[in-house]
């Protein structure tokens, strides 16, 4: 599983830009699904057929990341920026961005007048090598992702990208595992999300799904400082309970614990108190939707370190192969 882990995190796909991931995933799905499509928004959906006594049910898992626009080029050829997404300035300093095209630039900043406080994002800049503004690679408009590579430190998998290319792991191997259900089950692989939850806003009103579930990672609660919660790194499946955007279906709660039981499948139930997911968007969707999520423990959300147990993704795809390949009672 690690070799498409790393094909997928190490992926370009910035929210808005996620062309290139869709054809990645698109090569690894094709012949798992019944139908494919891509709707006017982005999104990939793949449909994979129920034997008609079922509900239908959407999956998603957001393939955008977040990243960087250049907003402005000096005369000197340096590339000023604005955020895509969630960006916390201090993972900026040394740190390299990839566009479209492959060219690579290096984040500095303005000499910082005061070293105790965190400088803005206007502060900071990319160099890619040019000497003006005429012979600079990268233009106003154009976007860009970080460069890392993926590690594989034992069971703890880290890159900058976990978030929510592990949730498209998670997905695809379900599909892979899945050989038979009631349901018709719409795998969705979202694009904007780190922008809004746009994209599975637009498919869920597409496909009107009776149970949605949101794959994606949450915070943890086992780091210095961090704010208290009940999910740990290699504590098994988070289960959503609720979070800052969203109250899970209880009755499709009961019926993740249940299935994890049976199973023998750990499990955690994750109670966050900031930031949300797909599930909101598909729990709102037309006349509503029994939505929730499984979650997958990450630690430095929104890092270029994002930090994944092996162990947990592996117990994420038990969890959501045993929900669908039985009844959903709510």
């Amino acid at each position: 599983m690690n070799e498409l882990i790393k094909k997928l995190v190490e992926a370009y796909g910035p929210s808005g830009f996620e062309d290139q991931m869709r054809d990645l995933i698109h090569e690894e799905i094709k012949s798992l699904a019944d139908e494919i499509s891509v709707d006017p928004m982005g999104n990939l959906i793949a449909l994979k057929k129920g034997d008609g006594s079922g509900l239908k049910v959407m999956i998603a898992a957001h393939m955008d990341e977040i990243g960087v626009m250049v907003t402005h080029v000096s005369k000197e050829g340096f590339a000023r920026f604005t955020n895509i997404g969630g960006l916390n300035p201090q993972t900026f300093i040394g740190n390299r961005v990839q566009f479209a095209d492959g060219t690579v630039g290096i984040i500095h900043a303005d000499r910082a007048t005061d070293r105790s406080k965190n400088q803005p994002i206007s502060k900071y800049f990319i160099d890619v090598g040019a000497t003006s503004a005429e012979d600079c690679a990268v233009k106003p408009g154009d976007a860009a992702g970080f460069l890392r590579p993926f590690l594989a430190n034992g069971k703890r998998l880290s890159a900058k990208s976990m978030d929510d290319r592990i949730g498209c792991v998670v997905a695809i191997e379900a599909m892979r595992r899945l050989a038979q259900s009631p349901h018709d089950v719409y795998f969705v692989f979202s694009v904007q999300e780190e922008v809004g939850t746009r994209g599975a806003q637009i498919a869920a009103n597409r496909i009107d799904p009776d149970v949605g579930i949101a794959l994606d990672v949450t915070l943890t609660g086992d780091v210095p400082e961090a704010v208290p919660m009940a999910v740990d790194l290699g504590g098994g499946a988070a289960i959503k309970v609720k979070d800052s955007g969203m109250i899970a279906h209880a009755g499709l709660v009961k019926v993740m614990k249940q299935r994890a039981e049976e199973g023998d499948i750990p499990y955690q139930l994750e109670v966050l108190t900031a930031g949300t997911t797909d599930a909101r968007p598909i729990q709102i969707s037309n006349g509503g939707a029994a939505a929730g999520c499984i979650s997958i423990p990450c630690r430095y959300v929104h890092s270029q370190s994002e930090t994944v147990h092996a162990d947990d993704v592996e117990n994420c795809i038990q969890l959501l192969v045993a929900i669908l390949e039985k009844p959903i009672d709510l």
